[in-house]
């Protein structure tokens, strides 16, 4: 597959299939990916992938965990900024008004909207996850680096049949899943990430998201 086709493929699923994935293939997969390039090659991610029976007991612990604090423990960084730009909310808000509408889930249905938003946390019913951290002391160059080790990540479990969706929506529980990964102090918990072969029946899976036209953030200079 080309790495034209990859991208094509590749979107967050949030629906996956009841299908094993070779932990082998996976593990090869992230150290890939640790070819991802990263400024002064500090390479600052850590990466904790999660299956069998360590993934049983995580989604348990989430599911108790979940009854006790729906909305989490709180994150420990903004993964929206605070007050954002009306075009970028407009494409936050337009992506989860389609995911709603496919699953026929309608403004006024808090209780479905709540078990969704729920989901994320049992890994979509993804039978593999990981969660990358990193050093606090590192800055924005270091994230975006982190960034790109995921993108690279993505691609290849496209190419290897496999898909993916990054879940920032983890960032609220970092006491739970740092303990549980034994995360140090010294790193920050930066966003998850279900591994598994996707539900192609899921509707879920099928809705369109829109891209903004190029014309509002690509500018060439020729002259």
């Amino acid at each position: 597959m080309s790495v034209s086709g990859a991208l094509a493929r590749r979107r967050s699923i949030r629906a996956f299939a009841d299908r094993p994935v070779d932990p082998a293939l996976v593990r090869d997969l992230i150290v890939r990916a640790g070819r991802a390039p990263s400024g002064g090659n500090l390479q600052p991610w850590h990466v904790d992938l999660v299956h069998g029976a360590a993934m049983a007991r995580l989604k348990a612990r989430m599911e108790a965990r979940m009854a006790d604090a729906p909305m989490g423990e709180g994150a420990e960084y903004a993964v929206y900024p605070a007050d954002m730009a009306e075009r970028f909310d407009a494409r936050r808000k337009g992506v989860g008004r389609a995911m709603y509408a496919a699953l026929g889930i309608g403004r006024e249905d808090a209780a479905r909207r709540r078990e969704v938003f729920a989901d994320n946390f049992r890994f979509f019913g993804a039978p593999m996850g990981l969660f990358v951290s990193v050093e606090r002391g590192h800055g924005p160059p270091q994230w975006a680096d982190c960034g790109m080790f995921l993108q690279s990540l993505m691609l290849l479990l496209v190419e290897a049949g496999l898909d993916s969706c990054p879940q920032e929506a983890w960032a609220i529980w970092p006491r739970t899943i740092g303990d549980f990964v034994s995360i140090p102090a010294e790193r920050i918990l930066f966003t998850g990430l279900a591994i598994g072969y996707r539900n192609e029946d899921a509707a879920v899976n099928r809705f369109a998201v829109d891209r903004a036209d190029p014309g509002e953030w690509l500018t060439e200079h020729v002259e």
